[in-house]
């Protein structure tokens, strides 16, 4: 059922992009993979696979209503299919999550010689079962110092092992980097399509930009492009947003300083005719000696707060 749906889809976007992209990156859970849906994906034009792991830890998992657990089956599956563009998601601060588990956890992935890992420390976020259950006091978090100390061991340990931490929670090996999040965080346009996607269009000239939000709901989403495809996208399905020059300027700091290269400085200049050291000079003279992604919330409450003084 799902490798006919998958088909589905990549089959009409091969209709509409006649010419291959060069990074084409399909997200799965692990524990639904089947040969059927690898080997369409491989088929139609994929080149790069990422897998939500999160954690190997099976209490971890229930405490975060992941529903099956990650076989070494389905990963080796997934590395023949994508030997060299196979990327992880791994996460720390997790209920019951020890260093012992976040090394276990990385030996593991590494056996399957991805190119790219993402190493996420957890959010809590409202209105989730986690959330509840924390609340509840039926699952406990590691203490904000151990959470730390979690997320930095595994950091050290895929420095070890041969990557780059080129951007706050991602690291890659040599010329493996996300190309399509490296937009985002180099702030350059970028469209999308489907139920709770976001596109962001810039006007160079003013500088502004306009960013289209289609609803979550997937069901009216459909309808709406079924009902009137002339007009799609119509106000029915999306919401227009006008980013004016200071919103603009700020949200280009914010993504740029996640990036181990930092903003593009070209562009920036470009884009607001001032350098970013002309609108953050005394932040960054602050923090010439520190580093900026390991303390990337203070260094940008200062950058932020030095902009709006401006």
């Amino acid at each position: 059922m799902l490798g006919n749906k998958i088909k589905i889809l990549l089959d009409g976007l091969n209709e509409i992009i006649k010419k291959p992209p060069v990074e084409f990156t399909i997200e799965a859970n692990p524990e639904s993979l089947s040969q059927e849906f690898l080997s369409i994906c491989r088929e139609k034009g994929v080149t790069r696979l990422s897998l939500g792991i999160q954690t190997f830890n099976e209490k971890s998992r229930i405490a975060l209503n992941r529903l099956g657990s990650v076989t070494e089956e389905k990963l080796s599956l997934a590395s023949r299919y994508f030997p060299d563009t196979l990327s992880f998601d791994l996460m720390t601060g997790l209920p019951y999550q020890t260093e012992e588990i976040i090394l276990n956890d990385i030996k593991t992935v590494l056996k399957y010689k991805p190119s790219h890992i993402s190493l996420y420390s957890l959010t809590l976020e409202d209105n989730t079962p986690l959330k509840e259950k924390i609340k509840n006091k039926s699952v406990m978090l590691p203490a904000g110092d151990q959470a730390d100390c979690l997320w930095l061991t595994g950091k050290e340990t895929l420095l070890n092992n041969g990557f780059d931490h080129y951007e706050i929670s991602n690291f890659a090996r040599r010329g493996a980097e996300c190309l399509h999040n490296i937009r985002y965080w180099r702030m350059q346009n970028w469209i999308a399509a489907g139920a709770g996607a976001s596109s962001t269009i810039f006007d160079e000239s003013a500088p502004k930009a306009k960013r289209y939000t289609y609803i979550n709901d997937a069901d009216i989403y459909i309808k709406t492009i079924l009902e009137d495809k002339e007009s799609f996208p119509s106000s029915k399905c999306v919401i227009l947003e006008e980013v004016d020059r200071k919103t603009l300027l700020k949200e280009c700091i914010i993504m740029g300083y996640r990036y181990k290269e930092g903003p593009d400085y070209l562009l920036f200049k470009k884009r607001f005719g001032c350098t970013v050291q002309q609108c953050i000079g005394k932040t960054l003279l602050k923090w010439k000696d520190k580093n900026k992604m390991l303390f990337l919330n203070s260094f940008l409450c200062d950058a932020l707060y030095e902009i709006d003084e401006v």
